[in-house]
């Protein structure tokens, strides 16, 4: 039941109720000797009898009204302010209502407590991956430089070379039996396979570093490799976005999760990334148009997206994800650029 319902209908049985007690009370000091003139007597040709409830339902009615006018306004006013919290956006002070100035001030350090605990995150996550940068990039990178190397040199090129065959056997053996045709057509599918997911691993073996590069060149410069190595229409719009390394650094594993994702197991042929900034909020956005899944039982069971998630929560981001069977996958992170002290 809406609001102005409930308002109404209790104003106006408020009334009816009000109004029995004071005829009650009218009764026991003054009784009534004859019941048939409540019938007789009239009021704007209507029987007193039912003038008297109508003017107490129509009263109760307008005050329930103005009742519910009056709540909605501080509801709505609430409703607002939640909203611009959310969004991390400042308030705007009430004009007349001044007993919501106590919740306001609540909802305003609340506001800056979050901020106040995003920026130390962020800071904490920018110092630890300058901290980690040189080891990590010596170390570990080379690693996994060398790792991918020599997948790409000896077990990517022995699938190319093994589906190249099977396609060659396909193609020149005519007189093959239509069960031994299906059987190459679904081992040249598998090989087809297995290369993707070589794609998708050697796609995590990247140095996960972005160096000395942006955010915006070091995704463009990855997307353009990919482009050109696998069969999926891959299309972007990044923005020239300065943020702290921790920042970059953590949107884009998120990016190289999404993509392998989407190779791996979506069976997505086409995947569209978007890198903007809007209302102090660095938005990434990775769209495919694959099989998609169900996001609550995936959740909890995918190294994959909790990965996802733990990265965005690092940074005081929100990561949304939406799937629907067969229409494809929207990831989106929305990062808050809380400036420091003094800077606008």
């Amino acid at each position: 039941m809406k609001l102005y319902t409930r308002m109404i209908a209790t104003a106006s049985m408020f009334a009816l109720f009000l109004l029995l007690i004071l005829s009650v009370f009218y009764y026991l000091a003054f009784p009534i000797e004859n019941w048939q003139l409540l019938w007789t007597t009239k009021v704007l040709e209507i029987p007193f009898v039912v003038m008297l409830p109508t003017v107490t339902i129509l009263f109760g009615s307008i005050i329930g009204i103005i009742i519910a006018v009056i709540w909605q306004r501080r509801i709505q006013f609430l409703e607002n302010s939640l909203t611009r919290l959310l969004k991390n956006q400042s308030f705007s002070e009430p004009v007349s209502y001044e007993e919501m100035n106590h919740v306001l001030s609540r909802l305003k350090e609340v506001q800056q407590y979050i901020q106040d605990q995003t920026k130390r995150t962020q800071k904490l996550i920018d110092e630890r991956a300058s901290a980690q940068e040189e080891t990590i990039n010596q170390v570990i990178s080379e690693e996994r430089n060398r790792l991918a190397r020599e997948l790409h040199d000896s077990v990517s090129q022995e699938l190319f070379a093994a589906s190249m065959l099977v396609s060659a056997v396909i193609a020149s053996n005519k007189e093959h039996k239509e069960t031994t045709t299906k059987q190459l057509h679904q081992i040249e599918a598998m090989i087809q396979q297995s290369q993707l997911e070589m794609r998708a691993l050697l796609l995590h073996l990247r140095p996960v570093l972005l160096n000395d590069k942006s955010l915006n060149e070091g995704m463009e410069q990855l997307l353009e490799e990919l482009q050109a190595k696998v069969p999926m229409d891959i299309s972007w719009r990044l923005e020239e976005i300065k943020v702290n390394k921790g920042i970059e650094d953590q949107l884009f594993r998120i990016l190289q999760e999404a993509i392998s994702n989407a190779l791996r197991h979506a069976k997505a042929s086409a995947v569209d990334v978007l890198l903007i900034q809007r209302d102090d909020f660095l938005i990434l956005r990775i769209v495919d148009d694959g099989i998609g899944f169900k996001v609550q039982e995936k959740k909890d069971s995918s190294y994959g997206l909790t990965n996802m998630y733990e990265r965005a929560a690092e940074v005081g981001a929100r990561l949304n994800i939406v799937s629907l069977s067969n229409e494809g996958t929207k990831i989106e992170v929305r990062v808050p650029l809380i400036s420091e002290e003094g800077e606008k």
